[in-house]
C-alpha cells in the first residue's frame, strides 16, 4: 500500500472515530466549550442559568457572560468539576453522562460530540483562551422565512457560523433551537421543524452569543383558492395583500358605513357618534371610493388627484374627526399611561399641568420627534415646566433608562440590568453605560406636604430637576462606574455638553430608525389591536415584525411627514385593512397576525364609561371636575365621583374592573383589555349601570315624552347605541315587550339595558 493510501485510511478512521470532519483547530473554550453547555440545555433558566443556579452550581443565563461561566467551571469548589488530569473522571462528565447522579438527567452520551468536546478541551488543559483562536462574528441562517403549503410539512434549517479571522463553519447540529409557539410546530435537535398544526411560528436560532429567526408558516391547500381581487386604497394595503396572497387568504370584506363610523369615533374621540351623525353619514352618497393615498411603493400623487377628494366621505369624517377637540383628549390619555401621570409622584397640580401639556401638544399637532425632544431634555419647575415630570414620576437613572428605551426607542432593556440579554444584543455593559446618561438628573424637593408621612414615594410639592455637576451608575459586573453612552453607539464625551441635550436630538434623528419604527408602531396598535412588532415595545431580532416592509414604509413616511402623527392615522384609517369588517370569511377565520379582518376588542375602561353616559343622557359628574367632564378628559389615574351619588360603586372601582391602569409602569401593556367575569356582573347587574338606566332625567325621560311611536323610540335607541337601526325582528321582538307591558318607562328600560349589554355595544368590531 502506498503513502497516499495510507493517509487516507488515517483519515477515514479519524473520521469514523469523531463522527464527523476533522477540527480544524484545538478545541477552545470561547466556541466549542460554550456551545456544548448551551446545546445541552446546561444554562436555561430552568437549569443551572437560573438566577441562584441548581445544586450549587450557576452559569450565566443562556451563556452571556462566558468569563463568569469559565470560572464557575474551573475555578469553584476546587476544581471538582474539572480534572485536567484524568479528564474522564471529571464531574463535569459524569454528571451529564449520569454515571454519578444528576437531577438534571442524561444530557449526552459517552460516544457524542459533546463528550468529545469536553473531554479534549479537558485534556489540553481546560484553558479560557485560546491564543490566534477566532472569536464568532455573524451568524447565517437560511432561509430566513419559509412558507408551506399542505401536504408539505416541515423544514430544515441550515446555520453557518462566520468566524473573525474569515472561516466559516456548519454548526447546523450544534446550534440551539426554540420555536415561539409551540401549538402549531416542534423542532428538532438539528433544526427540522414540523408542523402540528397550521398557522405562523418564529423558529430562534442560537449559536454562542448570537441569536437569529426564522419565520415559517405552515398554510392549508385550501383547493380553489382564488385572489379575492380586492382593491387596494394604498400601499398599506398592498403590503398586507401581498402576504395574505402568499398565506392563500382572502381580506373580509369592506365593513358597512354604520360599523365602520362607530369604529372611527371610538379610535379617535374615545366616544360613540350621535343618532344624528351616524344617521347623517349613513344616508350620504354611497357610492363614494376612498381616496387614494399616494405613499412608498404605493399608487402614484398623479391618480390621487385624478379624484375627486369631496366623493370621499370615509377619508372626510377622518380628517373631521382629526380636528375635533375628543381627539386631543383621547390620545393624551394614551400618553399620560405611558408617561406615568398620577398623582402620588406627581401631586394633583403637577398630573394637571403635565396632562394639560400632553393635551396641547397633540391638540397642536406638534411634530413627534420636539415632542420626545422637549420630554428627554426636560428640566426646571414641575409646575412651570410641566414636561420635567416625566423625570419626577421617573426618579432613578435605571428608571429612566428602561423608561426611556421603552417608551422612545421600543426596546426592553429590563433583562440586561443583572445579565447579557438572553434574547436581544444588548449587554449589561449597554445597560448601565445607557443608564450613566441620566445619573446627573437630580430634584430639589421645597417642600413635600404628603399625607401619608410613611409612604416615601409620595410627594406633594412643587420640585425642580435639574442636572447635578457628579453623578454617576455603578456596573456590577465590573464594579467600577459606568461610562455615559448612548444605547448601542459608542462612547462619547461629555465634558462639554449636555448628555439630555444630546441624547434628545440622537434619539429623534432622521437616521436613527429606533423612534420613528417605536411611534409607528404604538399608533398601528392603537388603530389595529396588534402591533406589526408585538409587544409594541419589545423590538429585536429574536421579535420580527409581521410585515417588516410596511413597518419600513410608515416609518418613512412619518420622517418624511415632518413626525406628523395625524399623517400616519391617515394613512392607516384610510386604507381598505383598517375599513375591512371583523366578520371572517372562510379562508381568514383563523388569522390573528396578518390584518385579514380587525381583531374584535372590548371598550377601554374610560370609553365605556363616557360611552354609557353618552348613551344613557347623564351627565358624568367628578369632584373639582366640571359638570360634563368625561373620564377620557381626566388627568390623572385616580377617578372621583360626585359625594352624595346613590351609586354603590365609586367611578375609580368601575373604572379598575375595566383595566383602566395605575400608571406605575412605562408600558402600554399595563391597561388590560381582558373580558373577566367581573365585567359582566357589572355590566348586567352592577349598581352603576342599573342608575344610569333608572335615573329620571336621563335620556328615556325626555324620549319618551316627544316620542309617542314604539317604532320610531326603539329606532332612535338603536341608532343611539349601537350606531344602526334596527333589523325587523328586532324592532317587532322591542316594540311587542313595549306595547305588552303595563309600564311602558319600564318597558324601555329593559330594551335600553338590553343593547347595553349586547356585544355589538361593549366590543370595538
Amino acid at each position: 500500500m502506498n503513502s497516499a493510501n495510507r493517509r487516507l485510511l488515517c483519515l477515514a478512521a479519524v473520521w469514523l472515530a469523531f463522527g464527523g470532519p476533522l477540527r480544524a483547530a484545538p478545541v477552545t473554550f470561547q466556541t466549542d466549550v460554550a456551545a456544548v453547555i448551551s446545546k445541552a440545555g446546561c444554562n436555561l433558566g430552568t437549569c443551572h442559568g437560573n438566577a441562584t443556579g441548581k445544586g450549587g452550581f450557576k452559569l450565566s443565563l443562556r451563556g452571556g457572560d462566558p468569563d463568569f461561566d469559565f470560572t464557575a467551571l474551573v475555578q469553584d469548589q476546587f476544581g471538582r468539576r474539572v480534572d485536567v488530569t484524568s479528564p474522564e473522571e471529571s464531574l463535569l462528565l459524569l454528571k451529564a453522562t449520569q454515571q454519578v447522579a444528576h437531577e438534571g438527567g442524561k444530557r449526552f452520551d459517552k460516544d457524542s460530540w459533546e463528550y468529545r468536546t469536553l473531554r479534549d478541551w479537558l485534556a489540553a488543559g481546560a484553558r479560557r483562551e485560546s491564543p490566534g483562536a477566532p472569536t464568532l462574528a455573524t451568524l447565517e441562517v437560511t432561509p430566513r422565512e419559509r412558507v408551506l403549503i399542505e401536504p408539505a410539512s416541515s423544514v430544515e434549517v441550515k446555520v453557518t457560523a462566520k468566524f473573525s479571522n474569515g472561516s466559516t463553519r456548519d454548526v447546523t447540529k450544534i446550534a440551539c433551537y426554540e420555536v415561539v409557539n409551540v401549538a402549531v410546530a416542534d423542532v428538532s435537535t438539528h433544526g427540522r421543524v414540523t408542523r402540528k398544526e397550521t398557522g405562523e411560528t418564529t423558529l430562534l436560532v442560537r449559536f454562542l452569543h448570537l441569536q437569529e429567526p426564522v419565520r415559517v408558516a405552515f398554510v392549508p391547500a385550501r383547493p380553489g383558492y382564488k385572489w379575492a381581487n380586492a382593491q387596494p386604497h394604498n400601499f398599506v394595503d398592498e403590503q398586507i395583500f401581498a402576504k395574505l396572497k402568499t398565506l392563500r387568504m382572502n381580506p373580509s370584506a369592506l365593513a358597512s358605513d354604520e360599523v365602520f363610523l362607530r369604529r372611527a369615533y371610538l379610535d379617535l374621540l374615545g366616544i360613540l357618534p350621535t343618532a344624528e351623525e351616524a344617521k347623517k353619514f349613513v344616508g350620504a352618497r354611497r357610492d363614494a371610493l376612498p381616496r387614494v393615498q399616494p405613499g412608498p411603493k404605493g399608487p402614484s400623487s398623479k391618480a390621487a388627484q385624478q379624484r375627486d377628494p369631496t366623493s370621499d366621505k370615509r377619508a372626510a369624517v377622518i380628517d373631521e374627526l382629526l380636528e375635533r377637540s375628543e381627539f386631543a383628549d383621547f390620545w393624551a390619555l394614551k400618553w399620560a399611561d405611558l408617561l406615568r401621570v398620577e398623582e402620588k409622584a406627581l401631586d394633583s397640580k403637577g398630573v394637571q399641568d403635565f396632562h394639560r401639556w400632553l393635551r396641547a401638544s397633540i391638540a397642536g399637532n406638534k411634530p413627534m420627534d420636539q415632542f420626545a425632544r422637549e420630554l428627554i431634555a426636560s428640566r426646571g419647575s414641575t409646575y412651570a415646566n410641566p414636561e420635567a415630570n416625566f423625570y419626577r414620576a421617573n426618579r432613578t437613572p435605571v428608571i429612566r433608562a428602561e423608561a426611556a428605551a421603552q417608551v422612545f426607542l421600543g426596546t426592553r432593556l429590563q433583562c440586561a440590568q443583572c445579565h447579557n440579554h438572553p434574547f436581544d444584543r444588548w449587554t449589561q455593559d449597554d445597560y448601565y453605560d445607557w443608564a450613566a446618561i441620566f445619573a446627573r438628573v437630580d430634584y430639589k424637593i421645597l417642600r413635600n406636604a404628603r399625607k401619608d408621612t410613611n409612604d416615601k414615594h409620595e410627594f406633594v410639592g412643587e420640585q425642580i430637576v435639574y442636572l447635578a455637576r457628579k453623578g454617576s451608575v455603578t456596573n456590577p459586573r465590573t464594579e467600577k462606574s459606568a461610562e455615559p453612552r448612548f444605547l448601542g453607539a459608542a462612547k462619547m464625551d461629555f465634558d462639554k455638553q449636555d448628555e439630555l441635550e444630546a441624547l434628545a436630538v440622537w434619539m429623534t434623528r432622521p437616521d436613527n430608525p429606533l423612534f420613528a419604527r417605536a411611534q409607528v408602531n404604538r399608533i398601528w396598535f392603537h388603530l389595529m389591536g396588534r402591533g406589526i412588532v408585538d409587544p409594541i415595545d419589545d423590538f429585536r431580532a429574536t421579535n420580527p415584525a409581521s410585515h417588516p416592509a410596511l413597518l419600513a414604509a410608515l416609518s418613512g413616511e412619518f420622517v418624511k411627514s415632518g413626525f406628523s402623527l395625524k399623517h400616519v392615522i391617515r394613512l392607516v384609517m384610510n386604507s381598505r385593512a383598517y375599513q375591512t369588517t371583523s366578520a371572517p370569511n372562510e379562508t381568514n377565520r383563523d388569522d390573528e397576525l396578518n390584518y385579514a379582518r380587525p381583531s374584535v376588542r372590548r371598550l377601554t375602561a374610560e370609553q365605556l364609561f363616557d360611552t354609557l353616559h353618552q348613551v344613557t343622557g347623564v351627565t358624568p359628574e367628578f369632584r373639582n371636575f366640571p359638570a360634563g367632564t368625561r373620564a377620557a378628559e381626566l388627568p390623572g389615574a385616580r377617578l372621583e365621583g360626585r359625594r352624595g351619588r346613590r351609586t354603590q360603586l365609586s367611578p375609580d372601582a368601575f373604572m379598575a374592573i375595566f383595566g383602566k391602569p395605575p400608571r406605575i409602569t412605562t408600558c402600554d401593556c399595563e391597561r388590560s383589555a381582558e373580558t373577566t367575569m367581573g365585567q359582566a356582573f357589572q355590566m348586567i347587574s352592577g349598581p352603576a349601570v342599573n342608575e344610569l338606566l333608572t335615573q329620571s332625567d336621563n335620556r328615556l325621560g325626555s324620549l319618551l315624552e316627544a316620542v309617542k311611536s314604539n317604532r320610531d323610540l326603539v329606532t332612535e335607541l338603536y341608532w343611539t347605541v349601537l350606531t344602526r337601526a334596527p333589523g325587523e325582528t328586532e324592532l317587532a321582538k322591542t316594540r311587542a315587550h313595549i306595547e305588552q307591558a303595563q309600564d311602558r318607562r319600564s318597558a324601555v328600560e329593559d330594551v335600553l339595558w338590553g343593547l347595553l349589554n349586547a356585544k355589538e355595544f361593549v366590543l370595538r368590531r
